[in-house]
C-alpha cells in the first residue's frame, strides 16, 4: 500500500471520526459530566470497536458480518441503552456535584470500556464507514500484512487524538462553569442530546 493511499485514508478516516454522530456526542457529554477521568477506557473502547470493524472489512468477513444480523440488532440496542444511561446520569446528576469524584467513582474501567465498544460496534455511522465507504478508499483485495498494520496504526494513532481532542475541549468547558443554574441547563440538554442520539442509534437500520 502506498504512502499516498495510506495518508488519504487517514484524511478521510479523519473525517469520519470527527464528525458528529452518537459517539461524539457520548464522548462530549461524558467529558462535561466527569472530565477526563475515565477517558483513556472510554475512548479505547471505540478504538477497539474500529480496529474490530476494520479486521473483518480486511479479511473479507464483511457479508458474514452483514448476515449476522440479530447479533448486530442486539449490540446496536445495547449502545443505545449505553446512551440513555449516559443521558439519565447527566439529566439527575444536582447542580452542586456536576463532575465530582463521587459520581466517578460508580463506573468501573471495564463498564466504560465496554459501554463505548457496544456503541461503536452498534453504531450505523461506523457500520456504512467500514463496510461501504472504506473499500472505495482502499482495495481491500490487494491488502497485504504491511497494508493492514499501516491501516490499523492510523486507527490508532488518529481515532484517540481526534477523540482526545474533544474530551479536552469539553473538560476544559466544564471547568468554567460556576452557576448552578448554568450547569442544570447544561446536564438536561447534553442529556436530551444523549437520548435523542440513542433513539436515532435504536431506530436506525
Amino acid at each position: 500500500m502506498s504512502a499516498a493511499a495510506l495518508l488519504l485514508f487517514a484524511l478521510i478516516y479523519a473525517l469520519a471520526v470527527a464528525t458528529p454522530g452518537p459517539g461524539i456526542a457520548a464522548v462530549i457529554a461524558r467529558a462535561l459530566g466527569r472530565g477526563v477521568s475515565g477517558a483513556p477506557a472510554f475512548i479505547g473502547g471505540f478504538l477497539a470497536g474500529d480496529l474490530i470493524w476494520f479486521s473483518l472489512a480486511a479479511l473479507g468477513l464483511a457479508v458474514l458480518a452483514q448476515r449476522a444480523q440479530a447479533l448486530f440488532v442486539v449490540v446496536r440496542f445495547a449502545g443505545a441503552a449505553y446512551l440513555l444511561y449516559l443521558a439519565w446520569r447527566l439529566w439527575r446528576a444536582p447542580p452542586g456535584t456536576f463532575g465530582a469524584r463521587a459520581q466517578l467513582t460508580r463506573d468501573s474501567n471495564l463498564q466504560v470500556f465496554l459501554g463505548s465498544l457496544a456503541l461503536t460496534l452498534g453504531n450505523p455511522k461506523t457500520m456504512v464507514f467500514f463496510l461501504a465507504v472504506l473499500p472505495t478508499v482502499v482495495d481491500l483485495t490487494h491488502l497485504g500484512a504491511a497494508g493492514f498494520l499501516g491501516i490499523a496504526l492510523v486507527i490508532v494513532l488518529v481515532l484517540p487524538g481526534v477523540l482526545g481532542a474533544y474530551t479536552l475541549f469539553a473538560a476544559r468547558a466544564r471547568e468554567r462553569l460556576s452557576q448552578p443554574r448554568t450547569v442544570r441547563w447544561l446536564q438536561r440538554g447534553t442529556g436530551a442530546v444523549l437520548a435523542g442520539a440513542a433513539v436515532a442509534v435504536a431506530v436506525r437500520s
